[in-house]
């Protein structure tokens, strides 16, 4: 299991509209959290070992209604 966080950036108006389709829709999606700062959510997902990163977030993040721009960061568990 991978575990990825996207930062995302909507559209004024449309943070509580991408936040739910994003949980209703992406099945990967456990966690949105409202953020302050450049992004206005950060995004929990897990994704399959077997599962591109990039084509995971193109295809199902980037495309929601209400997107404007992303930003993933890829964790590692560092303790055992």
């Amino acid at each position: 299991m991978q575990t990825i966080f996207v930062m995302v950036k909507c559209e004024l108006g449309k943070a509580y509209q991408v936040a739910d389709q994003a949980v209703q829709e992406i099945e990967q999606v456990s966690e949105v959290h409202s953020i302050s700062g450049q992004y206005d959510l950060l995004m929990k997902c897990y994704l399959t070992q077997d599962m591109d990163i990039g084509r995971f977030v193109t295809e199902n993040i980037q495309t929601l209604g209400g997107v404007r721009d992303t930003f993933t960061l890829i964790a590692y568990k560092a303790f055992a």
